[in-house]
């Protein structure tokens, strides 16, 4: 396993950025799909392309492969398939960016305990700011009819924190190699369901306009194989607490992208949590 570094050069702060900014528009990139298509068929499909694109770096990892393919359920399979349903419930992306967030406070949470990780005092103050910007956005009025859709995102973020703390434990493992067993791993499971399921919707992925296509291509390659390989990269040479807070900052980029793309009114109170919500992530950081 790589040694861990508990500090972010510049390097490591830039490839969060760029992971936040993937993540975020990727909200807008699911939404789009799953409303072209259906829920189960495009996540399966989404996988299939990163199977393939990944193919030539799958390996069996020695002693390693229980743990690799539990992170492919969880993190290709269950996860997606449960963001990808509540997006189709959804009507307020913004609000589902906001509740996914749950994943980072449950994933510090087990890296504590499980890892014995510890907080700094200073890194604790940014977490908690990150935490109430989140919790401020959520008070906003248009979340309160996307109940149903908010329960099975808040499913969802609760399976990506676990899916984070199995990937703490594949160091050593190159970041392709697990995105390829990432896209496998979802596709053996998600494609029969699909079958099942949504046998009647499987023209929809080639039929889909040309917009869609474009958003699956980057679900697929940008936010997949590029976002959740520099993800990887990261938990690889540092810590939970110091990783995961950071993306505390995809919700609002999320918020903001999806507004403008929608069409949907950014509010005062989104604007006040999303404005708390950086000054945490910035705290962050800057800790040392």
């Amino acid at each position: 396993m790589e040694q861990q570094h508990p500090h972010m050069g510049a390097s490591g702060l830039a490839v969060a950025l760029l992971v936040n900014v993937l993540f975020a528009a990727n909200v807008i990139a699911m939404k789009v799909v799953v409303d072209a298509t259906s829920p189960l068929w495009s996540i399966a499909a989404r996988m299939g392309v990163v199977a393939l694109v990944c193919a030539p770096w799958f390996r069996l990892p020695r002693g390693r492969v229980k743990v690799i393919a539990a992170y492919g359920v969880l993190n290709g399979g269950l996860f997606l398939l449960l963001m990808n349903l509540a997006l189709h419930l959804a009507t307020n992306v913004g609000a589902l960016a906001i509740v996914g967030q749950l994943s980072v406070p449950f994933s510090l949470l087990l890296g504590a305990v499980v890892l014995k990780e510890r907080l700094s005092p200073a890194r604790g103050v940014g977490v908690a700011l990150a935490i109430i910007g989140v919790l401020v956005l959520g008070f906003d009025p248009r979340i309160a009819g996307e109940l149903p859709a908010v329960l099975v995102m808040a499913g969802a973020a609760m399976v990506w924190g676990g899916a984070a703390l199995i990937q703490r434990r594949l160091g050593g493992i190159g970041v392709m190699t697990i995105q390829a067993w990432n896209g496998l791993m979802g596709l053996v499971m998600l494609a029969p369901f699909a079958a099942m399921f949504e046998a009647d919707k499987f023209g929809r992925l080639f039929a889909m306009p040309m917009p869609a296509m474009g958003w699956f291509a980057f679900t697929s390659l940008g936010s997949t194989v590029l976002g959740q390989g520099a993800l990887a990269w990261l938990l690889q040479r540092h810590p939970i607490n110091a990783v995961m807070p950071l993306m505390l900052a995809a919700p609002v980029l999320a918020t903001c992208f999806s507004a403008l793309y929608f069409h949907s009114p950014i509010t005062a109170m989104m604007a006040l949590g999303g404005g708390i919500t950086l000054v945490g992530v910035a705290i962050i950081a800057k800790v040392k």
